[in-house]
């Protein structure tokens, strides 16, 4: 065990450290430096009380770090507690807000839109050796959920779109194995998907693959895995008062400066995010859009006719897809024939976000400010973690010096603490 903080109490005239009594007697041992030059004794005397001078010094300096470490750990504790009560009062106000507020208005008449995501995950469930449906059985159970706690969802639920036809034609622009990677937040909850043993094979008893296995449904085969933070995000501005964050991307310009006929704007924008997920943001203060989302799409262009399309060529640099079908990789690479049969699709939503915009705001805020208390909550627990090792080193050198100490007699040996004496009637003597 390593010594407590209340072991070691902190003044702002000490330091954290209690020096061992034996430390007491440097003033001995240096007078018999002193006194034993000239008897000839002085290099005894001289390897006893040096080597205990660095054995201090160095106790001394870990004291200081042991001081620092415990300063900096309240400071963080004391910010950490005003972020906690900022967070509690926003949730507050969002929560007076949804409870005010009215069932969300279906302007269209079309409720299809509220089921859609129910039928994306129907739909990811019927690839049941998939890692995408493993992993939404794995949080129907709550005591496996806890594995994969660093996913923070499927490509295919974070996303919206506003019109079936867009959601088939981006979703086949993907394919399924994109529409089916798990997004996961840092690469250590991607270590923790799969582990290999040392011939590199993949060890099917733990990771995804064993907790698929203990649910009884055994993962097959490869599956993807998107890391948001590796990834390179968006380098530019919003769009202005944006309530989805878009992002500010230069339209299309053809040779003569004119934007195509047709072009209707980038996918990356076209993607709608819940509010749950808009304001996420990465260790780097990212969020999807500019991650996910950007990564996935680039800067694919979206057009209402094939015949728009091909007339916009010249300003097509990372693909482009037609509402009536149309689709181009990239420069030179086409995707011809009839349209992919694909079940796992975006789903649908109206794209108008029902909460008031101050809500909105707040949720931001939120979101932000518990953004800066997990970046805080890390520094608490790495200066916990180099706090635990100062403290060990420290013990070390204390037992190393009083086990030298204790060698060093008779040089260093402690003087017996005297006490006043007063006389009895008896004539016994007995300490104060």
């Amino acid at each position: 065990m390593y010594p407590s903080t209340q072991q070691m109490p902190i003044r702002p005239d000490v330091l954290s450290v209690q020096v061992p009594p034996a430390m007491n007697t440097f003033s001995q041992a240096e007078a018999v430096v002193n006194h034993g030059a000239d008897n000839g004794t002085f290099s005894q005397a001289e390897a006893v009380v040096n080597p205990s001078k660095k054995l201090e010094n160095d106790m001394l300096l870990l004291g200081k770090k042991i001081k620092q470490h415990e300063e900096n750990i309240k400071f963080l504790r004391t910010h950490k507690k005003i972020l906690d009560d900022e967070i509690t009062d926003k949730q507050v106000t969002v929560g007076k807000y949804h409870s005010s507020a009215a069932a969300p208005k279906i302007e269209d008449g079309n409720v299809s839109h509220v089921q859609s995501e129910e039928t994306t995950i129907a739909n990811i469930m019927k690839h049941e050796k998939s890692a995408a449906a493993i992993f939404f059985q794995l949080k129907r159970h709550r005591n496996q959920a806890a594995h994969i706690k660093d996913v923070l969802g499927v490509v295919a639920t974070l996303g919206k779109v506003n019109d079936d036809n867009l959601s088939w034609l981006l979703s086949e622009y993907l394919g399924l194995d994109n529409m089916l990677s798990l997004v996961c937040i840092t690469y250590d909850g991607i270590k923790a998907l799969v582990t290999y043993d040392k011939d590199g094979s993949v060890n099917k008893s733990s990771g995804l693959y064993g907790l698929g296995t203990a649910i009884g449904q055994p993962l097959e085969g490869r599956f993807n895995v998107i890391c948001l933070e590796n990834m390179r995000p968006y380098v530019g501005e919003f769009m202005p008062n944006d309530p989805q964050k878009r992002l500010d991307l230069s339209k299309p310009r053809l040779p003569n400066g004119e934007t195509p006929a047709g072009f209707i704007g980038f996918a990356v924008n076209m993607i709608h995010i819940d509010d749950a997920n808009l304001f996420y943001l990465t260790h780097d203060g990212n969020g999807l859009r500019e991650t996910l989302f950007y990564t996935l799409f680039s800067r694919l262009q979206v057009y209402k006719t094939r015949t728009e399309m091909i007339q916009a060529l010249p300003c097509i640099y990372d693909g482009a897809v037609s509402l009536d079908g149309g689709m181009i990789k990239g420069i030179g690479v086409y995707s011809l024939g009839t349209r992919e049969e694909i079940d796992v699709k975006f789903p649908i939503t109206s794209g108008v976000s029902y909460l008031p915009e101050a809500c909105i705001e707040v949720e931001k805020e939120m979101k932000e400010l518990k953004w800066r208390k997990e970046r805080m909550m890390e520094d608490i627990q790495r200066e916990e973690a180099m706090l635990a090792h100062v403290k060990y080193s420290f013990e070390v050198k204390k037992q190393e010096f009083l086990g030298f100490m204790a060698q060093s007699s008779p040089y260093t040996m402690p003087m017996p603490m005297q006490y006043p004496m007063q006389v009895t009637p008896k004539g016994r003597s007995t300490p104060r």
